[in-house]
């Protein structure tokens, strides 16, 4: 079994794409119409991020302040240090992994909770 993508609902693709694109570095990848708005990113080798633009039936519930005790999508990434540079500039919060690993949590402006562990 592998997994092939994982899907977030956003309120404004606009807005997460800022996120994605501007904070994360992902590329767009091809999308089919599917009879509502969203973005597909490339990942590594077939392995993608779908943003879809639906109603979240979630978007009242309370989030823990930690993503890492919340469902949360994990991401490696080969330079950390840039991606804190670029979420303190955007003045996103994110809190370190308490398991004292290279790696942090942040949500997107959703809500998303995101895990970014170093790798390279």
């Amino acid at each position: 079994m592998k997994l092939l993508h994982a899907g977030l609902l956003v309120a404004d693709l606009a807005t997460a794409s800022a996120f994605y694109e501007g904070i994360l570095g992902l590329q767009r990848a091809e999308r089919p119409e599917l009879g509502f708005a969203g973005i597909f990113y490339a990942l590594d080798g077939n392995r993608q991020i779908h943003l879809m633009r639906l109603d979240n039936p979630y978007r009242d519930c309370a989030l823990p302040s930690h993503g890492g005790r919340d469902r949360h999508l994990a991401l490696g990434v080969d330079d950390l240090a840039a991606i804190r540079q670029r979420l303190d500039a955007a003045g996103i919060a994110y809190t370190m992994s308490k398991s004292g690993r290279a790696a942090l949590f942040c949500r997107d402006p959703d809500g998303n909770a995101i895990e970014l562990c170093e790798v390279g």
